[in-house]
């Protein structure tokens, strides 16, 4: 179950930032992220609401692809900002929207 695979690779205690890398790059990353339902679309991460962003296209757009890898910024990289929608609804929209690809979660 994503719910348990998630939080058995993040640090404790968790916190309202998830970050997931998919299989596919940017183009992967930015696709899962227009499918998504839930979270709305955001340069900016903070609110009540769940948010998501790439970081390729959003907060390290500037910097060049070399320059986002050794700031840890991989490709395919997706950003989540956790809102107060219900937990049930994020998962759902989370396996519905990246169900045709491979999920990577790093530490």
């Amino acid at each position: 179950m994503l719910t348990t695979k998630v939080a058995r690779v993040m640090p404790g205690p968790h916190g309202a930032m998830l970050t997931l890398v998919l299989d596919g790059g940017d183009a992967r990353a930015l696709q899962v992220l227009r499918r998504l339902e839930v979270p709305t679309e955001a340069t900016s991460l903070g609110g009540v609401e769940s948010l998501a962003s790439v970081p390729f296209n959003s907060s390290h757009f500037n910097l060049t692809p070399q320059e986002r890898l050794d700031a840890g910024i991989l490709p395919g990289m997706l950003r989540l900002s956790i809102g107060l929608e219900g937990e049930q609804a994020l998962f759902d929209d989370l396996r519905r929207s990246t169900q045709s690809g491979r999920l990577i979660v790093r530490r």
